[in-house]
């Protein structure tokens, strides 16, 4: 399975400006100013974890925030959260300031519009699966009625309904961040966090829930934001991905945008060496229709490795390319596909 949903003009469901997070002598004072955190973090006695950070990200889009350790990104997603404080900027969900909010008032928002999950499950291990879910809601003061329907619909979802009266030490790695997610989406929130959710998983185990999330995005349409240093799960799940290094941010663009046209010279070493038939859209390698039928057809929207099949099936093709509407919108063979793939390097200048 591939993430092949179209890109889509979206409402701001989540965005931060000019965000900086500093850490060392005083650093939990906020500045006043701009002027004042670079100055702060210029004098060589406060490090910045964040530099000047502002993006925007859409509702129901899935964000991912990438890069290697120590480059800001799991920072980035607490400030988001508001996790951690930054020393300068502001944050926004749905147009309200987190940033500005009073602590009784954050939690509020916490609770119901918030959802998080981590690489470490924190499942209470005397509570059942179903109790480790309902601990949220119970915090949040749900009546048992309510609670109780809530519970049931995220065990469904994840697939848990059956193990709901296990403890945690019953259950394995992969089912254990399936309970951290039902636990996130039985508050109901419009937002999730997950800071490398499937980074402890081995590797099957992880893209079985990687899956899972791409199938349950398909229906509930979330608003998430999703760290990760890997760039092959990015693709896999990412609308958008933004690369960051040494607290700032480099490139934030589609997948298929960052491999094709890096942004600068350490982008282009992040994805080199990617698959670019993983990420290249088939809608990208098509080419005018030659005729008004065809027996064969994929997506535009979908990658070339999941034309391959059907490429091998159909002779080498051509198949037709076809719009989400059904429309046909041009054709793709196997000459096609090699042409975008070699026709650029692995870092999307020309071969």
């Amino acid at each position: 399975m591939s993430k092949t949903t179209a890109p889509v003009q979206r409402r701001t469901k989540l965005s931060c400006r000019e965000i900086w997070k500093l850490y060392g002598p005083n650093a939990d004072r906020p500045a006043a100013s701009r002027d004042e955190v670079e100055s702060r973090a210029a004098n060589g006695r406060c490090f910045a974890a964040l530099s000047d950070v502002s993006l925007d990200i859409g509702e129901g889009e899935i964000f991912v925030v990438m890069g290697l350790s120590g480059s800001g990104k799991s920072t980035l997603l607490r400030c988001l959260a508001q996790l951690v404080e930054p020393t300068f900027g502001n944050v926004e969900l749905d147009g309200r300031s987190l940033t500005r909010m009073g602590q009784a008032e954050l939690r509020e928002v916490r609770r119901h519009d918030m959802g998080m999950v981590f690489q470490h499950f924190g499942l209470l291990p005397h509570l059942t699966v179903a109790g480790n879910v309902a601990l949220p809601l119970k915090i949040r003061g749900e009546k048992a009625e309510s609670r109780d329907h809530a519970v049931a619909t995220a065990l469904e979802l994840t697939g848990l309904a059956a193990m709901a009266d296990r403890l945690p030490a019953q259950l394995s790695g992969g089912q254990q961040q399936r309970v951290g997610l039902a636990r996130a989406l039985a508050v109901g929130p419009g937002l999730l966090f997950l800071d490398e959710p499937f980074s402890a998983l081995d590797p099957l185990i992880r893209r079985e829930l990687q899956d899972e999330l791409i199938r349950l995005q398909a229906g509930l349409h979330k608003t998430m934001v999703f760290v990760t240093h890997d760039f092959s799960e990015a693709v896999r799940v990412g609308d958008r991905v933004a690369i960051m290094k040494d607290g700032r941010l480099r490139q934030v663009g589609t997948p298929e945008d960052i491999v094709r046209q890096p942004a600068d010279d350490y982008v282009r070493n992040f994805v080199a060496g990617v698959d670019l038939t993983r990420v290249i859209r088939c809608a990208t390698a098509a080419r005018p229709a030659s005729r008004s039928d065809y027996a064969h057809a994929v997506s535009g929207q979908g990658r070339l490795s999941d034309a391959a099949e059907t490429l091998m099936a159909a002779g080498g093709g051509p198949i037709a390319v076809q719009g989400e509407d059904g429309s046909l919108i041009g054709e793709i063979d196997l000459h096609a596909v090699l042409a975008a793939v070699s026709g650029k390097s692995l870092a999307g200048e020309p071969a």
